[in-house]
């Protein structure tokens, strides 16, 4: 029996120590976000979701924690997470919005918070991805697997110009999306 909880208990504080030393994203607020940028400007991604959302879930837990865009986003981006149902009032680029609908005694799907769709999410999850400057380039919606963000991911950190309309950046993303090799 001492063999057995012994063999328990060394299993265990393994698995607590590896766990703990696997990378992740570090997700940051929005205030922080705003913060950081004074000193050093980067594109942002913004991961709306909500607590009830399969996809939303599944991307957390077979997306976010692979290692290759987790290095990629940490090095190039600062990353939000961001619950479309959040309760509070949130102050982005000097505006405050808020969820007026949110009921806290509710359960399951609950009011939609006004700074999900001033940045134009319908669905989740989406990704909101933002310039230097924290201005919306464009909201992505739907699951996504590693390789399906390495290309966007890429494109907005590497490609993508604001100098250019939208109409002349179309076509450079066409053939960026087409020709790109995935190696995540």
């Amino acid at each position: 029996m001492r063999i057995f909880i012994a063999t328990v208990v060394i299993f265990w504080s393994f698995t607590t120590i590896t766990n703990a030393q696997v990378a992740s994203i570090n997700w940051m607020t929005i205030e922080e976000v705003e913060e950081a940028q004074k000193s050093e400007p980067r594109e942002v991604m913004m991961d709306v979701y909500t607590k009830w959302c399969g996809p939303c879930k599944m991307m957390m837990a077979n997306t976010f924690t692979n290692p290759n865009l987790i290095a990629y986003v940490n090095a190039n981006y600062y990353a939000v997470k961001f619950d479309a149902e959040y309760p509070d009032p949130v102050t982005f680029k000097g505006k405050e919005y808020s969820n007026p609908t949110y009921d806290p005694n509710k359960r399951g799907r609950n009011g939609v918070h006004e700074l999900s769709r001033a940045l134009g999410v319908n669905a989740y999850p989406t990704i909101v991805y933002f310039n230097e400057n924290f201005d919306v380039i464009t909201p992505i919606s739907g699951y996504k697997q590693p390789r399906q963000l390495q290309v966007l991911l890429t494109f907005f950190n590497e490609v993508y110009s604001t100098e250019l309309p939208s109409e002349k950046m179309q076509p450079i993303w066409d053939k960026y999306n087409e020709t790109f090799e995935g190696t995540w």
